[in-house]
C-alpha cells in the first residue's frame, strides 16, 4: 500500500486514478518497457475521495523504488485484520425492568434519532427485524450513500437500513496470491453478511427494537442497539475465503473508509484489529490511516481492543483519536447444573437447546469408555475423560455405549464438535471439562444437546464419583438465565491489555463496555456455531468478544451526538470517558479482573461506561484536529510526512511540544523518576457560573499537586488550563519491575455535586 500527495479526487473509491498510474509507472524498474496500461492492471485500488493512496501488487525492488519518491508517505503490507461479538442496555441503566426511566440517555439523546452510524465488518443480513424502519422518517437528506446491490444474493434498503457496500479487491487479490486458480464465486461479490460477525455488531450499535426473542429459549427479551433509532450504513470489508475465518484486508478497509467519510456517517464502528505483534506506527496502520482522516471530518471512529488477553501489551487500535474499548461482563449468566446420584450439585455454563427429559437420572459414561472400538485413542494415558479421540471423526462413538447416557468428556477447543457428535450419537447429556490451566477462561458455546461446561475443580469431585461406584448416574440441567450475578461488571479474561507498545503515554484500552454473551441479530446464512455440519439457523445468537462491547460504546456515541450534533469527536470520546465508572454495580467495591483481583486501567481504561452521565459530563478535555497534528510531531515524524499526512498550507510541527501536555482524558507517565508537570486544558459543557475542585485518588507513593486546585466557569464552552505535578516520594520501598505501575485517578468536582469529571493516572516509577 503506497499513500501519496496529490490533489482531491472526486470520482468513485477504487476507480483507477491516472495520477497514481503515473507515478507506479515512474517508478518501475525499467519503466521504459512499462505501459500506462500494465500500470493500470497492477493497481487494484485507488483511493480518491478522502485518504489518498493505493493498492498494488509490487515487486520488492519496485517497492522500493516507490519507498524513495518524495510524494510516497509509506508503503506496507496488505495485512488482514481479525474481527473482534439483552440485558446489557438495563445493565447500563438505559431501562429498567423494560421501563425506560426519565434521565436515561435514550430519552436524553433521542433513541439516536437520525444519526448514521457506519460499521465496517463482514456486512449485514438485510431481512433481520433488528434492520426494519418500522417507526423511521424518511432518510436524511445529507446522506449521500448507495445501496450496492448484486445479482445473486438480492436485496434491499430501507429508512433504517440506508447503505450497503462491498469491498473484495485486495481479499480476492489475497486469495490469488496464496492460490493462482483461485476464481471468485457470487459469495465474494456481495455486501449481505454470509458469517454473522457483522450483523451481530451492528444490531447491538444500531437495532431497532425486536420484541420476544431469545437463543435456544434462553435470554428472552426485547432485543435493541444503544442507538435504535439512528440509521445504519454497512461497508463490508471482510470476509470468508476457502473455509478460512473472517479475514479483513487493509486495501479493503481503507475504501470503506474513504466512502463511509464521503457517504456522510457521523460515528463509524470497526470490530477490526490486526495481532498485537503487527502493532506498528499509525502512518503504516490502516484502522490509524482511515480513522484520522475521518476524525479530520468530525467522524468519530470506535474500535475495539482485540481479543489477546489476559496477557499484558496486546491492546490494539492505539491511535489516540480512536475510541479503543475492551470488553467486561454484565449480571446476566446463562448456567446449566449437574446433579450427581450422591446429590451433589455443580454449576456450570451453557447456551443451549432444551432437552426432552424422560427421567431424573441417566447413567454416566466417560468417553473412554464411550469410544468405538475402532477409535484412535490419543490421550488416553492422560485423562480418561479427555474425548480428543474422537474431536472431528463421526464414527468414533459407539452409539449403543451412549444411547440415553450423560457423557462426560474433557473440552479443549472443539466442544461444540463434541456435542454435536454426542447428540447424533443418542446421547441424553454432556458434560465437559475446563482443563486447570483455563481456570476462570471458560464461555458458554451453542451446544447440541442439554450440555454443562464445569471447571476443573469441581469436575475433579465428578470423576471421583464416577470412579466410587459400579453404576453413576447423573444429570444435565436445561439452561438457565440467571440475573444479578456478582461481581458485575468483571474485566473479561480475552480482553487485551495495555500497557500500549507503541506509545505507553497513553492509556489504552479507553474504555470497557459489556462484551459477554451479547445477544443480538445474527446471519441466517451460516450456523450459531459456524461449523459447516451444523444445520441450525437462528434470527439472534450470543456472542462475545471486543467485537461485541465495541457497538456498544458506538451506540452510545450516536446518543451523544444526537444531543450534541456540534461536539468534535474528541469531545465525545471525553464525555464517555470522565464519566466512566471503576466500581462494580453495587457501587461498593472495584471492578475486578477475570481471576478476581482488582483490575486496572490497563484493563479497563477509563472505566465501565455510564451512558446516563455521559450525556452531561460537566466538562471536557477536548481535542482539535491541530492537536493530534502536533501529536504526530512529537512521534517524531519529520515535517515531510507531515505534510503527506495532510498538505504543507495546513500545518508545520511546533518547535516545542511534549507528549505530556497532549490534551488526552487520562495520564500516563512511563518513566517517573524525577518531579514531573503535564498541562490540561478543560473546557465547560454544562452550566454556567459553575465551579469545580480537584481531588486525587490512589497514585500512592507519589506526591501531587494540583494547580489550580479550583477552577471556575462562567460561560458554555469557556476553557481553563491547569497543571499537575507528580513528584516519587524517595522514602517508598522499591518494587519489582513487573509492579512499578501504581494507578490512581483525577477527579474535578463540581460545588452542586452533580458532576465528577474523572481521569485515570498511570505512573510508572524508575
Amino acid at each position: 500500500m503506497t499513500h501519496v500527495k496529490r490533489k482531491k479526487q472526486t470520482d468513485r473509491t477504487c476507480a483507477r486514478q491516472s495520477s497514481h498510474t503515473h507515478l507506479f509507472k515512474r517508478t518501475s524498474l525499467g519503466r521504459e518497457n512499462t505501459s500506462v496500461k500494465k500500470a493500470r492492471d497492477s493497481i487494484s485500488c485507488s483511493y480518491g475521495r478522502h485518504i489518498n493512496g493505493f493498492a498494488a501488487i509490487l515487486e520488492e525492488e519496485h517497492a522500493q523504488q516507490l519507498a524513495k519518491h518524495p510524494e510516497v508517505l509509506s508503503i506496507f503490507l496488505d495485512e488482514g485484520r481479525k474481527v473482534q461479538t439483552t440485558r446489557s442496555w438495563d445493565f447500563l441503566g438505559l431501562e429498567k425492568d423494560n421501563v425506560i426511566p426519565q434521565n436515561s440517555a435514550w430519552n436524553k439523546g433521542r433513541f439516536g434519532e437520525d444519526v448514521i452510524i457506519g460499521v465496517i465488518d463482514s456486512g449485514v443480513w438485510p431481512e433481520s427485524k433488528s434492520f426494519s424502519d418500522e417507526g423511521m422518517g424518511p432518510v436524511p437528506l445529507r446522506w449521500r450513500g448507495i445501496c450496492q446491490n448484486d445479482t445473486h444474493y438480492g436485496f434491499q434498503c430501507n429508512r433504517k437500513l440506508i447503505g450497503m457496500r462491498y469491498y473484495n479487491q485486495g481479499q480476492i487479490e489475497h486469495a490469488r496470491a496464496q492460490n493462482s486458480s483461485f476464481y471468485p464465486t457470487p459469495e465474494h461479490s456481495t455486501a449481505r453478511d454470509l458469517d454473522g460477525h457483522g450483523t451481530h455488531a451492528a444490531s447491538t450499535a444500531v437495532g431497532n427494537f425486536v420484541a420476544n426473542v431469545s437463543v435456544f429459549g434462553n435470554g428472552y427479551g426485547t432485543a435493541k442497539g444503544g442507538s435504535p433509532r439512528a440509521r445504519l450504513a454497512s461497508y463490508k470489508s471482510c470476509w470468508n475465503v476457502n473455509g478460512q475465518p473472517l479475514d479483513c484486508r487493509d486495501s479493503d478497509i481503507l475504501s470503506a473508509f474513504d466512502d463511509a467519510i464521503h457517504d456522510g456517517v457521523d460515528v463509524l464502528s470497526v470490530s477490526l484489529g490486526e495481532p498485537s505483534h503487527k502493532n506498528t506506527e499509525y502512518f503504516k496502520d490502516a484502522i490509524a490511516i482511515g480513522s484520522f482522516h475521518a476524525m479530520m471530518h468530525g467522524i468519530l471512529v470506535v474500535a475495539a481492543a482485540g481479543n489477546e488477553g489476559p496477557k499484558p501489551d496486546t491492546v490494539v487500535n492505539l491511535a489516540p483519536w480512536l475510541l479503543t474499548v475492551g470488553a467486561s461482563t454484565m449480571d446476566r449468566e446463562f448456567t446449566s447444573y449437574v446433579t450427581l446420584g450422591d446429590e451433589q450439585i455443580f454449576k456450570g455454563k451453557s447456551i443451549a437447546a432444551k432437552g426432552v427429559a424422560t427421567q431424573t437420572l441417566y447413567s454416566l459414561i466417560t468417553g473412554d469408555n464411550a469410544r468405538a472400538t475402532n477409535a484412535a485413542l490419543y490421550d488416553r494415558q492422560v485423562n480418561p475423560v479427555n474425548c480428543q479421540y474422537y474431536r472431528f471423526l463421526f464414527g468414533a462413538i459407539d452409539p449403543k455405549k451412549i444411547n440415553g447416557k450423560i457423557l462426560l468428556c474433557m473440552n479443549h477447543t472443539h466442544g461444540i464438535d463434541k456435542s454435536q457428535l454426542a447428540a447424533q450419537a443418542g446421547a441424553a447429556g454432556l458434560i465437559l471439562v475446563n482443563p486447570k490451566q483455563l481456570e476462570n477462561e471458560s464461555l458458554p458455546l451453542p451446544y447440541h444437546l442439554p450440555t454443562s461446561l464445569v471447571e476443573f475443580d469441581d469436575a475433579q469431585s465428578i470423576i471421583a464419583y464416577n470412579n466410587s461406584i459400579k453404576n453413576p448416574v447423573a444429570s444435565v440441567s436445561d439452561v438457565k438465565t440467571e440475573f444479578n450475578t456478582k461481581p458485575s461488571p468483571q474485566m473479561a479474561f480475552f480482553s487485551s491489555r495495555g500497557p500500549s507498545t507503541i506509545n505507553p503515554n497513553i492509556i489504552k484500552p479507553d474504555i470497557t463496555a459489556p462484551g459477554v454473551e451479547i445477544i443480538a441479530a445474527y446471519s441466517e446464512a451460516v450456523a450459531p456455531s459456524k461449523s459447516p455440519s451444523d444445520d441450525r439457523r437462528i434470527p439472534f445468537n450470543a456472542c462475545f468478544g471486543t467485537s461485541m462491547s465495541t457497538p456498544h460504546i458506538s451506540g452510545i456515541a450516536g446518543l451523544l451526538k444526537t444531543l450534541h450534533p456540534d461536539w468534535s469527536p474528541a469531545a465525545i470520546k471525553s464525555a464517555i470517558m470522565t464519566t466512566a465508572t471503576t466500581t462494580d454495580h453495587t457501587g461498593k467495591n472495584p471492578i475486578t479482573d477475570y481471576d478476581g483481583l482488582k483490575a486496572t486501567p490497563f484493563e479497563y481504561g477509563a472505566g465501565h461506561v455510564n451512558p446516563n452521565s455521559a450525556m452531561d459530563p460537566g466538562l471536557v478535555y477536548d481535542l482539535s484536529f491541530y492537536d493530534y497534528l502536533s501529536y504526530i510531531c512529537s512521534r517524531g515524524y519529520n515535517q515531510s510526512i507531515i505534510n503527506n499526512f495532510t498538505t504543507p498550507e495546513i500545518h508545520s510541527c511546533p518547535k516545542s511540544f511534549s507528549i505530556l501536555d497532549f490534551n488526552y482524558p487520562t495520564i500516563a507517565i512511563p518513566d517517573l523518576n524525577e518531579s514531573v508537570t503535564i498541562t490540561r486544558r478543560v473546557k465547560n459543557v454544562g452550566t454556567h457560573n459553575s465551579s469545580y475542585e480537584a481531588n486525587v485518588e490512589g497514585v500512592d507513593g507519589v506526591s501531587v499537586v494540583v494547580e489550580p486546585n479550583n477552577l471556575s466557569f462562567t460561560e458554555y464552552g469557556e476553557e481553563r488550563t491547569f497543571k499537575v505535578t507528580f513528584t516519587p516520594e524517595r522514602n517508598v520501598e522499591p518494587k519489582p519491575k513487573a509492579e512499578k505501575y501504581i494507578f490512581g485517578k483525577l477527579i474535578w468536582s463540581d460545588s452542586d455535586g452533580l458532576h465528577h469529571v474523572s481521569s485515570s493516572i498511570a505512573l510508572q516509577l524508575l
